[in-house]
């Protein structure tokens, strides 16, 4: 193994170990894990195309969909390659410089999504609460704004985790325990104090993810407020807008607060569990959330079955 000088950035390599306990069947494993990302990657650019293509959906809540549809592919993306590389070919060593990059990227675009996950709550909550302001409201330059400053907003937040991950001395070991990198499992690694690390990790899920969750809820509070007051059919639209993103937001923010309460609570936990809470936090959302819109939003599932050439008509007999 590399030696790791206790001069900070002068590490080399990690080792990525995959799945702890069954690095025998991983190969095996990889297929039905390649299988859904390449669906989640399929799914969500079908998305995109729909919305960018159907004049009809060139509003605030499709273009926010396209937005998270672009960070699942992402999000997606920035993990599962290497994941295959060490599954088929064990490729577990990765750069220092290489980990760091992949760290940044999968924490940045986690607070990016919460964050088009929160407009898109505001979005509903106007549209529902404050209808006839919704169109002045949320106009196409300002969703563009909103869109630039989720992309800002998740990259300052992240940008000193990968500068606090470099100046910490490793002289222990070089394993990570998951098939990426994270900043929790890999400040674990460090042979010096890392309490700047952990204090600024709980300030970035408060700042960030913990308020994004805080304000949808409120959202949706105002909303059901609102939605009570309605007719039984109106009561049934309003419902109908907001289940596909509240389902969204479940399927984000469970396997998230979930991966963090393990990580810092879980002190005795088998060692297989994070990683496999890990990968369903990085593989499950963008696989579900095209589901999901696909299967609830009329128009998109519509063009969907036009699309693939699939028609709900019978024939004639």
């Amino acid at each position: 193994m590399v030696g790791f000088p206790g001069n900070g950035s002068s590490t080399t390599y990690f080792i990525l170990i995959g799945l702890p306990g069954l690095e025998e069947a991983q190969f095996w494993l990889a297929f039905p894990l390649c299988s859904l990302y390449l669906i989640a990657v399929l799914g969500n650019l079908t998305i995109m195309y729909i919305v960018r293509t159907e004049h009809s959906l060139h509003e605030p809540m499709y273009i926010f969909l396209c937005m998270l549809s672009g960070l699942d592919i992402l999000i997606s993306t920035s993990s599962m390659p290497k994941m295959m590389a060490i599954f088929w070919f064990n490729s577990t060593t990765i750069q220092f410089d290489a980990c760091l990059l992949q760290m940044f990227a999968i924490h940045s675009l986690s607070g990016m999504e919460s964050t088009v996950l929160l407009a898109m709550a505001f979005d509903r909550y106007v549209a529902i609460c404050h209808p006839l302001r919704h169109a002045t409201v949320l106009t196409l330059p300002r969703v563009t704004k909103i869109g630039m400053a989720a992309v800002l907003r998740g990259a300052a937040l992240m940008a000193p985790l990968p500068i606090f991950i470099k100046r910490l001395p490793f002289c222990r070991s070089n394993i990570l325990s998951h098939s990426y990198c994270l900043h929790q499992d890999v400040m674990k690694l460090a042979c010096a104090d890392i309490r700047v690390n952990v204090i600024y990790g709980l300030i970035v899920i408060i700042s960030a993810i913990g308020l994004d969750s805080l304000l949808i809820s409120l959202s949706y509070l105002l909303i059901l407020k609102t939605v009570l007051g309605l007719t039984r059919e109106a009561q049934a639209k309003a419902f109908g807008t907001c289940v596909s993103h509240v389902c969204a937001v479940f399927i984000f923010y469970v396997p998230f607060i979930g991966l963090s309460m393990v990580h810092r609570f879980g002190k005795r936990h088998d060692p297989l569990l994070p990683v496999i809470m890990a990968n369903i936090y990085l593989l499950v959302p963008p696989v579900l959330n095209p589901i999901v819109y696909g299967v609830k939003t009329k128009v998109i599932r519509q063009r969907i079955l036009h699309l693939f050439q699939v028609t709900t008509d019978a024939p004639d007999p």
